[in-house]
């Protein structure tokens, strides 16, 4: 798969990386709404310190992503109790 060589500006800090040519809109996407995500908190909380927005907004994406992770959790409970229960039906419905 062909890489590509791009640079993505991140709180005003440039950071060159090579990605897969399919993975390049979603980086460059994650770059965008990462800075979004700095502007808000500037904005919001008066701060400008870079480090401390960079540290809520890895903070905020990892509270993002736990829940994320607990849903898929409870949807996958779910269809496996739903998938088990038809089973049990179909075998009775056999016999």
């Amino acid at each position: 798969m062909e890489e590509l060589s791009i640079k993505i500006k991140i709180a005003d800090r440039e950071y060159p990386m090579k990605v897969k040519r399919s993975d390049e809109e979603r980086v460059r996407l994650a770059g965008k709404l990462i800075n979004e995500k700095l502007k808000s908190y500037r904005e919001q909380f008066g701060i400008d310190d870079k480090q401390d927005l960079l540290a809520m907004a890895a903070f905020d994406c990892l509270v993002d992503k736990m829940a994320a992770e607990e849903t898929h959790h409870v949807i996958d409970k779910t269809v496996f109790e739903k998938v088990s229960h038809l089973n049990h039906l179909v075998s009775q419905s056999i016999l």
